[in-house]
């Protein structure tokens, strides 16, 4: 695809209540101009990713320019994207657009969500709205809600361990990895490296999960600037390249593939197959969802998750890194913000920026990122392909 991410900006990840969503938005704004070396007068459009502000801020329009008041590009043209936990992702896919077919010779994406505020029951009773709720016969709740997510996740990690052989030990092992990881990212939610034994001691929050398999609420916000390889180019920037931009959708009783679904079609449009693959960052909103990932991302057979697991090849070191930043486990799950993030830690990757996580020599990077839940699987998925400059 004829586009490049030339500037990437991100905040620390965290609880931060009394922050507002427009100062976490505005930072990671002007950090990715930074980056590019860019003005505001130079972005054509700004496209901003967020999927709850409706109900967590009460901000439910004109969000991208809300969020975006106290920032440089105040004033640009702005667009604002909803796909659930996708949001930003999907922001990035309609920039990558935007630049490729000539449109705009230069992109702002944001994702950005506040979700922690007074109210501790009102991120669960938002995040129980990412279903169908006329279809399932629900209505919004208005108390405290069940972990609706966290039953959907224990559910398909119970299945997983049955048709594979994965042990609670190994779901663990998974966990401990991402917090390893985080404990290198400065901007990770978790920065406390915890071992197998610590995280199945902890408690249980549906079982098999415990509470350092799950990601928690948080708040944050990512920008990339994004614009046509022979413009950065021009400008002396570097320039990490698109490969290929996907997005899929499920529907009430399909198969649940729209991750494998959304891949093929990716590496279709990339040229490349999932051998080709150095370095992942996965949508993990809880750990086992890594093993299940791998394999329908192709980069395993199925049911071979766990024995690559077990062997270190998701580890830094290992044959292929899956979420070196921590993923939405340690990294932290702010969901407007989480697709952003992801590919925001990828070009840091592919530009040997990211420190003591730093994949050696990755020069292909894919992240995939899902929201919502619909038939038997995510509602919604997007992946990207990127290489090095």
């Amino acid at each position: 695809m004829d586009a490049a991410i030339v500037g990437t900006g991100i905040t620390r990840f965290g609880m931060f209540v009394g922050t507002r969503l427009r100062k976490l938005a505005s930072c990671a704004a002007d950090r990715a101009l930074d980056d590019a070396g860019l003005d505001a007068a130079d972005v054509d459009l700004v496209v901003v990713g967020n999927a709850a502000a409706g109900l967590l801020t009460g901000q439910e329009m004109i969000r991208a320019h809300t969020a975006l008041a106290d920032s440089r590009v105040a004033g640009r043209p702005m667009l604002s994207v909803e796909n659930a936990c996708a949001s930003s992702s999907s922001a990035v896919h309609l920039g990558i657009l935007a630049v490729a077919s000539g449109a705009h010779d230069t992109v702002l994406v944001v994702g950005a969500e506040k979700m922690t505020s007074a109210d501790r029951t009102l991120a669960g009773r938002t995040l129980a709205t990412a279903v169908d709720l006329e279809r399932e016969g629900q209505v919004a709740p208005d108390g405290a809600a069940r972990p609706v997510f966290m039953e959907i996740y224990a559910a398909e990690a119970r299945a997983y361990m049955q048709r594979s052989g994965a042990t609670p030990r190994d779901l663990a092992a998974v966990a401990a990895k991402s917090s390893h990881n985080g404990s290198l990212n400065p901007i990770a939610q978790v920065r406390d490296p915890l071992t197998v034994d610590e995280v199945l001691a902890a408690r249980t929050i549906v079982d098999p999960l415990t509470r350092p398999m799950c990601s928690s609420i948080g708040d944050g916000a990512a920008a990339l600037v994004l614009t046509r390889p022979e413009l950065a180019r021009r400008r002396g920037q570097q320039a990490v390249r698109v490969l290929a931009s996907t997005v899929g959708a499920a529907r009430a009783g399909d198969a649940g593939d729209v991750v494998a679904r959304t891949a093929r079609r990716a590496y279709e449009q990339a040229g490349l197959g999932p051998a080709d693959v150095d370095v992942c960052e996965v949508h993990d909103a809880a750990a086992p969802a890594e093993l299940l990932i791998a394999e329908e991302l192709g980069l395993v057979p199925a049911g071979g998750a766990v024995a690559l697991a077990r062997d270190g090849a998701f580890t830094l070191g290992g044959r292929c890194p899956i979420n070196p930043s921590g993923g939405l486990v340690a990294r932290g799950h702010p969901i407007g913000a989480t697709g952003a993030a992801q590919i925001v830690e990828l070009a840091d990757q592919l530009r040997a920026r990211a420190g003591g996580r730093q994949v050696e020599g990755a020069g292909t990077a894919l992240a995939e990122n899902a929201g919502g839940s619909l038939g038997n699987g995510p509602a919604a998925c997007v992946v990207t392909l990127l290489a090095a400059p």
